[in-house]
């Protein structure tokens, strides 16, 4: 399954709307997502599973990069 992570880049401060920035990992639960990211140093926000129909619109995106979890 394919999860859209949103995450801050600077744990320490408060989360800024406009400062969110988003990244797609292919992985077998939200647990093994969270797991692979522990050693970044990033503050997650949310994680979303995402079903095919968004995942297509995703991936029309210049920006989508497929990480694959560990």
């Amino acid at each position: 399954m394919v999860f859209k992570v949103f995450y801050q880049e600077n744990p320490s401060e408060i989360p800024v709307r406009e400062d969110t920035k988003s990244l797609y990992m292919e992985a077998e639960s939200v647990r093994q997502v969270r797991k692979t990211l522990a050693d970044r140093n990033i503050n997650i926000e949310f994680i979303q599973p995402l079903d095919k129909e968004h995942l297509a619109y995703e991936q029309q995106s210049e920006h989508y990069k497929l990480e694959q979890a560990k």
